[in-house]
């Protein structure tokens, strides 16, 4: 493993890089960093090169009120530095601004893109009527979920059932989530919800393999949402996994990472015809 900065404007990006092979791209969501793919890196690092690292403003990386319009740039500047042409990008909740970002500017750059709990940058509302209906309604059904989880001590990203079947791996999460304690996540939430302004008819643009994973429990980003924006990406695949809430990848990471792997061998193999 190699481990080093890269010095971005205002920020520096921090990084490791795992195993031999095709190239990997792993971009956490809010309650994480590099670290969050301890249970992702050892899985494929036997086969392919895993790329981690913290976005802006998420230590060990650096940056002052990180802005995710920037995001897309630092991982371009990321792969360059790194000499990297393409990568398939695996993407959770915050890391599908991301990576759909970069997968719409630099499509020859991505060979597979999975989104995991995300939207992405696309704006909800521009869904077909009957998909906005069906996600305004599971809205209004999870009203104050998460304000109540927060409450009662446990991390909405982590989720209820984590916490009563796996009460240690949802403490491990609470404790990553804790090293951006400094960080201004209510702000960056909001500059989150403004970046969403992609209409979601272009996602039939995306010609590359997408994979779309969501969590049948997942109270942060609603599971219609994901299933209505895998029906609009041509040929996209969708898994729902049952007992799961927003972090399919680090509850249910065996699962997790057998569903992507045979996407990703899925998607090799499509190349190589």
């Amino acid at each position: 493993m190699i481990s080093s900065r890269l010095d971005r404007p205002a920020a520096s990006i921090y990084f490791e890089v795992t195993g031999k092979g095709p190239a990997l791209v792993f971009a956490h969501g809010l309650g994480g960093n590099h670290m969050s793919w301890w249970q992702q890196v050892p899985y494929w690092a036997a086969r392919y090169t895993c790329v981690t690292f913290a976005h802006r403003g998420f230590a060990p990386s650096h940056g002052e009120n990180p802005d995710p319009a920037e995001f897309a740039g630092d991982l371009a500047a990321l792969l360059d530095y790194l000499g990297i042409g393409e990568a398939a990008l695996i993407a959770q909740s915050m890391g599908g601004w991301t990576c759909l970002d970069f997968a719409m500017r630099y499509p020859r750059r991505v060979w597979a893109l999975a989104m995991s709990s995300t939207s992405g940058i696309v704006d909800p509302s521009t869904l077909p009527a009957s998909d906005l209906r069906k996600v305004q309604e599971w809205m209004s059904a999870h009203a104050g979920a998460e304000a109540d989880l927060f409450r009662r001590g446990i991390h909405p990203a982590a989720g209820e059932r984590m916490a009563r079947e796996q009460p240690a791996l949802e403490f491990l999460y609470r404790e990553m989530d804790q090293t951006n304690a400094r960080l201004d996540k209510n702000a960056l939430r909001k500059k989150l919800v403004d970046a969403c302004t992609l209409p979601a008819s272009r996602l039939r643009e995306l010609k590359m393999p997408v994979l779309f994973v969501t969590g049948s429990e997942d109270i942060v980003i609603p599971p219609p949402l994901v299933e209505a924006l895998s029906a609009m990406v041509p040929g996209a695949k969708l898994e729902i996994v049952p007992d799961a809430g927003h972090s399919v990848y680090f509850e249910r990471a065996e699962r997790f990472n057998r569903v992507v792997d045979q996407f990703l061998s899925e998607s090799l193999a499509g190349r190589a015809r």
